[in-house]
């Protein structure tokens, strides 16, 4: 596979006409997070048009901090191409102001706050707590399409303000967005998704999905400063799990990049298909840190598909 080969497609950036599978999805990840990996968030708008609903999630996590989140399954599908939603305490919108160059999130809320991140998996009981994000997703880097797969992945510069209850937070950083569209089955394969950022300016991602023990796709990418993104030819990954199954450590292989994963906070996500089936999704704000005695450091996201959890 060829450097040009994984080169995303302007056009690609709207919404495409789904196939008639009930589980087919088009969705946007917007995750952020500072230089220390100790405050950040994530968005997810996913579409289910033959569900006849959108799943929109969006949290503020950090260090020492309580979780703030917004998990809402029956949000009404955004009309034509558009990509603003609105719901009972909702409203988000996300455009594409420059394709594959730069987007812009608006989202106004009242989300939950919850002492513990496993309290998502029950009733979601919580403190209501006013959320607000205005937000700006710069490329910083290549952007890399998936081989075989309808999905496309962006590094970003992330600056704007973030609104938590009383709180206003200037906010400078980092993240990453993506793109896909197709099925998406979370209630069968397990996954593991993670990208980040070191402190020398190398970003990198990689997805690793599994059916059992075995693996069925990998796939990922380095890009050190100045230099071509570089796609990798093999991805491994290991965690161990602590309470509510929540990643206490993991690790990441892609080719001669390994790293250690310290989750920060979680901000996790119970999934129920329409035959009644579940999985946890817990997400988790991460530091990296490079193994065999380098001294590379980063910061980013990663999360564990946990079907029949």
């Amino acid at each position: 596979m060829t450097v040009s080969e994984t080169a995303a497609s302007p056009g690609d950036e709207g919404r495409h006409v789904p196939d008639p599978d009930a589980l087919w999805n088009e969705s946007w990840y917007f995750d952020f997070t500072d230089d220390a990996g100790a405050f950040g968030g994530y968005v997810r708008l996913g579409l289910y048009p033959n569900l006849g609903t959108a799943w929109y999630w969006a949290c503020v996590v950090g260090e020492g901090r309580r979780l703030v989140t917004v998990i809402d399954h029956e949000v009404p599908l955004p009309a034509d191409r558009s990509l603003e939603v609105r719901s009972e305490g909702l409203w988000a919108d996300h455009t594409v102001e420059t394709p594959l160059d730069h987007m812009t999130l608006g989202c106004e809320a009242f989300a939950t706050a919850l002492d513990h991140p496993a309290d998502t998996y029950g009733d979601l009981r919580g403190d209501r707590v006013p959320l607000g994000l205005d937000l700006e997703w710069e490329t910083d880097g290549g952007t890399y399409a998936y081989p075989g797969v309808t999905r496309y992945e962006v590094p970003c510069r992330v600056h704007g303000e973030v609104l938590v209850g009383d709180e206003s937070i200037a906010f400078d950083g980092w993240g990453q967005r993506d793109h896909s569209w197709g099925v998406r089955d979370w209630w069968t394969p397990g996954w593991c998704w993670s990208s980040g950022r070191l402190d020398d300016g190398t970003r990198f991602h990689a997805t690793h999905v599994t059916f059992g023990d075995d693996l069925i796709y990998a796939t990922g990418y380095t890009q050190a400063p100045g230099r071509p993104l570089a796609p990798v030819t093999t991805v491994e990954r290991h965690q161990r799990l602590g309470r509510h199954d929540l990643p206490s450590e993991g690790s990441l292989s892609l080719d001669g990049l390994r790293l250690a994963i310290e989750p920060v906070a979680f901000s996790p996500v119970l999934l129920t298909a329409p035959d009644g089936r579940v999985s946890r999704f817990p997400r988790a704000l991460c530091r990296f840190r490079e193994a065999d005695g380098a001294r590379r450091a980063g910061v980013g996201w990663t999360e564990w598909n946990q079907p029949g959890q």
